[in-house]
């Protein structure tokens, strides 16, 4: 018996459920990386994995958690993709007129151009024989453990959408018989946006859950961060790889203030700035600064750039809102978003008030990509909460509401709701 199969002290129900659960969080993409270069394509990894953790359930409950569960769950699932493998083989040389000839086993160098086991698993999913969103969202789904659902949030479709199209992804890679294989060093600036998009969306959706009881998922952000990391030292001369991480950096450095002692949410301006992370705000503003010296600003550096100015301003009214304002516009060039064009018009709320904001808005809002987005009433409903249209305002409170799935949020935007639905003191007495 190997070293990640060696058990330890039996487990209850509840303990092996635990321990599972936090296996899928910190090891899937380790186990996924060791079982892809065994089996050769996607499909058969991810099965063989799930497999795997299926087996964990019961084998755990009777045998006690091991001591390394990451090795326990990637030595089974290697077993079982090599298992399936043979069961081909076999089927192959009893009906050699049928199918073709036998594949060779994937070729993996011993150096290879990511050195790092979760980066290069993303550098692989994000083969250039898929349309980019399809490598975004099978690469979030299959490598990163994104649930269908948060994944959909993020790209502003439907969930079933998003099914869908993971599914086609997939399809298309057992089709086109797309095999696990590395990138050289010479692929990877044709794979760098998606990847980028990949670790930008994986921190997004750690930072504000879509759903869930919690408004931070730490497991996600901190993977983010990780790669951001890792991709920075492997591409150090890239602008919008420094820019990314500048961008995670600044944003991440608020973590512990977003929310109060009991979990509720904080709005920036409620924020106490003195708990801010200053080392991380002056790495990261070291590196906006390093980025825009090479006159090449892409969407990352520049949503760095408005990140900065928020870390470095001595509260919320004393930001820079017209230089914020400047690099939405800069921003919008590079990257049309509906999204953008609705953060840009916060920016413009604090520049030229909330009545011009909310003619903006309510122009966005015609747009069918925001119709699921949350923000978008909830944007709304507190412009009107600051020009005093409390009625207009709580209807919006309640649309917003009908569209979000985070606890936390629904919690904020109940407290906001109650607060412009509240009975008005007539001073009697």
């Amino acid at each position: 018996m190997s070293d990640g199969e060696r058990t330890v002290v039996p487990a209850t129900a509840a303990e092996v459920e635990r321990a599972v659960a936090d296996a899928h969080r910190r090891e899937w993409t380790f186990v996924l990386a060791a079982t892809a270069r065994v089996a050769g394509d996607f499909d058969l990894a991810e099965e063989s994995v799930q497999e795997a953790y299926v087996a964990a359930l019961g084998t755990w409950g009777r045998d006690g958690v091991p001591e390394r569960p990451g090795a326990w769950l990637t030595a089974t699932a290697r077993r079982k993709a090599v298992d399936v493998l043979r069961r081909r083989q076999v089927l192959r040389a009893k009906l050699p007129l049928l199918v073709e000839p036998n594949e060779a086993e994937p070729d993996v160098p011993d150096e290879v151009a990511v050195p790092d086991d979760r980066l290069r698993l993303v550098f692989t999913c994000c083969h250039p024989a898929l349309a980019r969103e399809a490598q975004v969202a099978l690469t979030l789904r299959l490598v990163c453990g994104v649930s269908t659902a948060d994944i959909a949030s993020v790209f502003l479709v439907p969930e079933p959408t998003m099914a869908a199209r993971v599914t086609r992804a997939k399809k298309k890679i057992a089709a086109a018989r797309i095999p696990y294989r590395v990138p050289e060093a010479t692929e990877l600036p044709e794979r760098l946006d998606p990847v980028l998009a990949v670790v930008h969306l994986l921190y997004t959706t750690g930072h504000t859950a879509p759903t869930g009881d919690e408004l931070l998922r730490a497991d996600l952000a901190d993977r983010a961060l990780h790669l951001a990391r890792t991709l920075a030292a492997l591409l150090p001369d890239e602008p919008e790889v420094r820019g990314l991480l500048a961008l995670l950096l600044l944003t991440d450095a608020r973590r512990a203030t977003r929310t109060d002692a009991e979990g509720r949410l904080l709005r920036l301006e409620d924020q106490d700035r003195s708990g801010w992370d200053r080392d991380a705000i002056a790495e990261g503003r070291r590196l906006v600064l390093d980025t825009f010296r090479t006159g090449r600003t892409g969407r990352y550096a520049l949503q760095a750039a408005i990140a900065s100015l928020h870390a470095l301003a001595p509260s919320y009214a004393a930001t820079d809102w017209p230089q914020i304002v400047k690099l939405y516009d800069m921003l919008l060039d590079r990257w049309p978003s509906p999204v953008v064009s609705l953060n840009r018009a916060v920016a413009v709320s604090m520049v030229d008030g909330p009545a011009v904001a909310l003619t903006e808005v309510d122009a966005l809002a015609q747009d069918p990509r925001l119709a699921g987005y949350h923000y978008l009433p909830a944007i709304r409903a507190d412009l009107l909460r600051r020009l005093g249209r409390d009625a207009e305002a709580a209807q919006a409170y309640r649309n917003a509401l009908d569209l979000v799935d985070n606890d936390a949020e629904r919690d904020f935007l109940s407290t906001r709701l109650s607060e412009v639905t509240a009975p008005t003191d007539t001073g009697h007495g």
